[in-house]
Order: structure tokens, then sequence, then C-alpha cells
């Protein structure tokens, strides 16, 4: 399984009336990171001819982060059969390695050519062990 990380500053947009990150914020970061892991893996011909929807979204909220933290998110697939595919992130505090964020999403592999699910490839599901 590859974990694909990466890091983000806290800015003041990212901030709600109690002066920590909103909750919305955190689910951008989540689709965030998970199309640069697709961006990062697939290739042109890949690209051009699948895409991806979110099913569901699951996120459990459990420390807050203000701002100027710098924050860690990692994201990992943990299982890709027929249409869809499971995706893990976690959002962490970089300095003192707390979790902040946990979230589990499903998504629907899909044809560009007929806006349809399709089974997901071996070249897909390679891309992310």
């Amino acid at each position: 399984m590859q974990v694909f990380e990466t890091s983000i500053t806290v800015q003041t947009s990212d901030l709600d009336d109690l002066q920590h990150v909103n909750n919305v914020r955190y689910v951008q970061w989540v689709q965030d990171i998970a199309q640069a892991h697709w961006l990062k893996n697939a290739t042109d011909d890949i690209l051009s001819a699948y895409f991806w929807v979110l099913l569901s979204h699951h996120i459990d909220y459990k420390n807050p982060a203000f701002l100027g933290d710098t924050l860690t998110l990692k994201t990992f697939v943990s299982k890709s059969e027929g249409v869809t595919s499971t995706r893990h992130v976690e959002i962490l505090n970089s300095t003192t390695g707390q979790l902040l964020v946990a979230s589990t999403t499903k998504w629907c592999f899909l044809s560009k050519e007929t806006k349809r699910p399709t089974r997901i490839t071996e070249a897909v599901k390679t891309l992310f062990d």
C-alpha cells in the first residue's frame, strides 16, 4: 500500500468563528489530497479515459488545528474492487504528530467516454499498491 503525503500551513482563510480550522476546510483538503495522489500517479492515457466521483464520505474530527499550524496530510487506497475504491486520509499536526482528522471515502470509477461506472483496471489498481 502506497502512502501519499503532503503538508500545508493553516491560513486565516481556513479558520471558523472559533479561530480553529473550519470542518468544511478539512473536507476540502481530503478531496484535494485524493486528487493530487490520482494526478501524481495516473498516466496521461489513464487520465484521458477515466475519472472518479465520490460516493460516500466519513470523517472523524479528533482535535483542532489553529492559525500557523503545519499539517501533514496522508492518504492511501485500502481496497479497489469492481467499480469502487476505498481511500483513507489522515491529517496530523506536523509538530506534535497528533491526529486531527481521520477520513474514509468511497469513490466510483467512471469512463469519460460513457460517463458510466466501469471496472477498475489492473493498471489503475497497481498505481496505488
